[in-house]
Formats: C-alpha cells, structure tokens, sequence
C-alpha cells in the first residue's frame, strides 16, 4: 500500500512568525506518527525561514517513522545532514525568493554534482532521492547519478485545474511514474497535493509514496493534526 509522508515544515512555519517556542513542529511530528503517517518531511532551508537546526536534531531523537530532510545540495546542509543522519535526504532545488519549491532538481545538468552528493550519503547510511519533474530525461539522469529512488513534483498536476490541462499533467505524471519504476526506482510523489486532487493520482499504481505537507497542517486547524493525518492516510490507500 502506498506509504504517507507528513511535511511538518508549516508548524514551524507558524511558530517563526511570532519567533516564539510554539507551536512545536517536534509534537506536531510525534501526533502525526501516532495518526499513522509512515514518515515525517521537513526541509532545512539555507535562510531558515521555518525548520530551524535544533528542531531537526529533536526531530532525529524523537520520530520513531523515517525522517525525510528536504534539502539543498549546499556544504553547509550536507554537513549537518551528516552530523544528524537522518534515514533519507531528498535533493531539492532551492531559492531564497521562492514561497515554496517553484520546480523539479535539475539532475540532468547537475549529475556530476550529485552523483557525490550521493556517494557521501550512502557511506553515511543515508538514502538519497531527488525532487524533479516528471520528465524521462530527469528521471534517465537520476538513473546515471545512481539514485534509488525519485519524487516526482507533482505542483503542475495541482495546479492544472480540470479538464485537457489536468488529464496532460496526469498522463505526464503516470508515465514518469511508469519510466521510473521500470528503471528500477522507487517512485514517491509530492507538491501541492490536497484533500480534492490526492485521489486521482492513486491509480498510478507506481506511486509508492506521498509527501504533504501544507493541505494537512490547513485541515488541522479545523479537525485537529490527527484527523487530519487519517483523513489524508484513507484517501492514499
């Protein structure tokens, strides 16, 4: 069955805007674990607008789940992703001016870079996937890189509306998935995703995996983060 991903980055979001101590993404991870989310996602981003360093050293000792770092292939990440191991990093293109990630890791252009970034990672016991569009030369590049597994963003797909535009992402989307599992990796998915547009997406069988994050932490302003968690966990299944 494919697995949830709970992104808790918008819980620190919150607490940064006051620079207060609350709310606790650390809780928020832990009541997610106890809702059945089958790993937890933050990002430590190079400005620290939201995850801060600390949090992700809690989050290491707290979360019994796999913990998945979102992060950009800098020096200074990577040096800490090494010090806190965590159980995966997930490869993300990263600028300061963005509200969110605006796209895909460009692998294909990278690969050199990125086949060290994995070859420090695996020695370390770290697993490492990268964040990219679905796109057959990303993903034939990720191949060449010798990444195991691959998100595939899905923020096209959720933001194509309905009719021809949303059934082009779709079908960009399934085919990706079907390209990336026959190459091999595993192939998880994430960006935008919702409480409305999850479901059409679990026909891609491929599809083991699904990370959100911001659609859950909204929801739980009204039901509640466990409810909300559950709510999203029979809707992936």
């Amino acid at each position: 069955m494919p697995a949830l991903g709970v992104n808790i980055d918008h819980v620190a979001t919150l607490r940064q805007a006051r620079k207060s101590f609350y709310p606790d993404p650390v809780r928020a991870a832990l009541l997610c674990e106890k809702a059945g989310a089958d790993s937890i996602v933050c990002h430590l981003r190079e400005d620290r607008r939201h995850i801060q360093d600390d949090d992700l050293k809690k989050l290491k000792k707290s979360v019994k789940v796999k913990l998945n770092l979102e992060m950009a292939a800098s020096e200074e990440i990577i040096k800490i992703a090494l010090g806190v191991k965590p159980d995966q990093i997930t490869l993300v293109p990263e600028k300061r001016e963005e509200l969110t990630t605006e796209g895909g890791l460009d692998v294909a252009s990278l690969k050199k870079r990125m086949k060290e970034v994995i070859k420090v990672m695996r020695k370390a016991g770290i697993a490492v996937s990268f964040f990219i569009d679905p796109e057959k030369e990303q993903i034939e590049a990720s191949v060449e890189a010798g990444a195991k597994m691959i998100e595939l963003h899905t923020g096209r797909y959720a933001e194509a509306g309905t009719g021809a535009g949303l059934e082009r992402e779709y079908e960009a989307l399934s085919r990706a998935a079907k390209h990336g599992a026959g190459a091999g990796l595993s192939v998880f998915a994430g960006h935008g995703l919702n409480y409305k547009n999850t479901d059409m997406l679990t026909k891609i069988k491929e599809i083991t995996e699904y990370n959100i994050g911001h659609s859950i932490i909204a929801h739980s302003v009204f039901v509640g983060i466990e409810n909300a968690v559950k709510e999203m966990k029979r809707l992936v299944r």
